[in-house]
């Protein structure tokens, strides 16, 4: 399986630091981001191959890729303008193959089980087109709280509510049959957004899959801190 990973966001709400750094480099205890993503990604050979998009500050990002152990397996495609997530997954295609793909918003920090999701995937009621992941959240009213059925699939979505009905969110990692693909490509424009654009589309066909993992979107300043704190250092030889 193959995998894009979407880092080319500005990280306006992580400013100042991300006036000299990209969001997807940020470090936590002193590790950019992107690294902790290529080291979950490939160990144990759960994906082969990546191809992750750039657009701000993606000269920076091109070096860092280029010094990784994990380089001769990232392809990176640069975006002169912003595609949106539906629409970069449309434009590279043909480089992620024909088969399922991982998709993740690379600004999340987390340790979900890849070879776990991949076999909920694999084990999906039939019919479903695409497996998402999910967590439970301390903050549900700035996330995307997902409602199920018995069979674990997505019935609604409530995005940023004030009283949602319950704490079961949406992660923003993905793993997506051809067909998500195709639906997006057929709205024949070059920037679409996945998740209101397509995802609807595919209400009762998405297998939501819960991390026993840590998972935390670090797109503030705010919740940076709070995974400087929560978050294991790395092990160090």
């Amino acid at each position: 399986m193959r995998a894009l990973l979407l880092a080319a966001g500005f990280g306006t709400r992580l400013r100042p630091l991300t006036d000299t750094v990209p969001k997807c480099l940020v470090p936590i205890h002193g590790r950019p981001l992107m690294d902790y993503w290529l080291d979950l990604i490939f160990r144990d050979d759960a994906i082969s191959h990546a191809v992750v998009n750039t657009h701000y500050l993606s000269d920076v990002v091109e070096r860092h890729v280029a010094a990784s152990p994990w380089r001769d397996r990232v392809t990176l495609v640069h975006e002169p303008e912003l595609l949106g997530t539906g629409g970069t997954l449309v434009a590279n295609r043909i480089a992620l193959g024909s088969g399922p793909v991982l998709l993740a918003h690379a600004d999340n920090l987390t340790t979900f089980d890849v070879a776990a999701f991949q076999s909920a995937h694999a084990r999906r009621p039939p019919g479903a087109a695409m497996t998402m992941l999910a967590f439970r959240t301390d903050d549900p009213r700035s996330c995307g709280i997902l409602e199920l059925d018995d069979m674990h699939l997505v019935q609604a979505f409530h995005e940023k509510v004030e009283n949602p009905p319950g704490n079961l969110a949406n992660a923003a990692v993905y793993i997506i049959e051809p067909e998500v693909t195709e639906a997006a490509a057929q709205l024949g424009k070059p920037f679409v957004d996945l998740s209101t654009e397509v995802i609807p589309r595919f209400v009762g066909r998405i297998l939501a899959h819960e991390t026993a993992g840590y998972h935390r979107d670090i797109g503030n300043l705010d919740s940076l801190a709070r995974a400087h704190v929560e978050f294991p250092k790395p092990v160090t030889a």
